[in-house]
């Protein structure tokens, strides 16, 4: 099987097996454990933060930034396309006990100040105001799209002049900083918080981290006590995260496999590919007649797994366990599954 299905399904390198095996450790919770604390320490330098904690998921990163930053009651402004309110099962509501005030930020989910400013509610005997804005980079739902700096920037500049916080799900920073060639620290550097993972482009079996002030991460850690985040000898799954920060580079590979993917695919009759700007690559399949859940089990039986994503649109998401030679023969495969139809 070629999988392509997420850029979560990578196996450890046995370089990161090794880490996690000899790893120095000890009880998180207490603060004793120095390969966490190493993590966080070279997670903050890298995207310019004065402190960071490590969580164990991108989701637990962005529901824990919420619940510090905003009151209950509180809005939470998002795109409507935002995977804080499309995919973390109403986490807002149910654990900070945030309103949602989703918006159509566009095809490529960056919102403009204009919209910003549209959007956000002052605080007033009726109203418990805009407490949140929150943006994404890259945009998981919007295609994998790289948000330009000046355009984080932009929004994140505006809502400061209106008296609210801006949390980054960045959950694939690295993959926009690669393909726009910008340092992390400089991208984030007007957000309040950022959140990225470990277990997706990077390839560690399982972590994130959230960065920010030190008085925010001093909340943030208490939090995730509060959401059962609290880890004890962590270092076991610390140490192949800090393999993984090597492996910032190298994302680039997976770009460019994307890009090749998307051309291929896009070649088939019937099917219709963007050229994308990193690792994912969405379909669409419509012409061809066929559901985005029909490709998904054609593909399938072919021997390349992918993704629904829409109705006629699926994904597939290049990753460091596909090759280039891989990604060429999916092409070929899908290819031979459509034209079976």
């Amino acid at each position: 099987m070629i999988d392509l299905r997420s850029d979560t399904v990578t196996l450890p390198s046995d370089e990161m097996r090794e880490a996690a095996r000899d790893a120095d450790v000890g009880d998180d919770v207490y603060d004793d454990d120095p390969t966490v604390n190493e993590l966080e320490a070279r997670a903050a330098e890298l995207v310019g933060m004065e402190a960071a904690v490590f969580v164990p998921s991108g989701t637990m990163g962005n529901q824990i930034a919420a619940r510090v930053h905003a009151d209950p009651g509180q809005e939470a402004l998002v795109d409507v396309e935002a995977h804080v309110y499309k995919w973390e099962v109403g986490g807002f509501a149910q654990l900070s006990g945030l309103q949602v005030r989703a918006f159509d930020a566009g095809e490529r989910g960056a919102p403009t100040p204009e919209q910003v400013r549209e959007h956000a509610r002052e605080e007033s005997l009726h109203v418990a105001g805009t407490g949140l804005v929150c943006l994404e980079n890259t945009h998981n739902a919007r295609g994998g799209v790289a948000i330009p700096k000046a355009d984080i920037d932009a929004a994140a500049e505006t809502a400061h002049e209106l008296g609210m916080p801006v949390h980054l799900d960045g959950a694939r920073l690295f993959n926009a900083c690669i393909a726009l060639d910008e340092d992390p620290a400089a991208m984030v550097e007007h957000v309040d918080t950022v959140m990225f993972c470990l277990s997706k482009g990077l390839g560690a079996p399982v972590g994130s981290i959230l960065a920010g002030s030190e008085a925010f991460v001093e909340q943030a850690v208490r939090v995730r006590k509060q959401f059962g985040g609290g880890m004890r000898q962590a270092g076991l799954i610390a140490a192949p995260g800090l393999v993984a920060l090597d492996n910032v580079e190298r994302l680039d590979d997976d770009h460019e496999n994307a890009r090749i993917l998307a051309d291929g695919l896009d070649d088939i009759e019937g099917l219709s590919v963007p050229t994308p700007d990193t690792n994912i690559v969405v379909v669409d399949s419509e012409a061809a007649g066929v559901t985005a859940q029909e490709f998904v089990e054609l593909c399938d039986d072919v021997g390349v797994l992918g993704g629904p994503f829409g109705e006629y649109h699926t994904r597939f998401t290049t990753n460091l366990n596909v090759s280039r030679a891989e990604v060429k023969e999916a092409v070929e495969l899908v290819a031979k599954a459509v034209q079976s139809q």
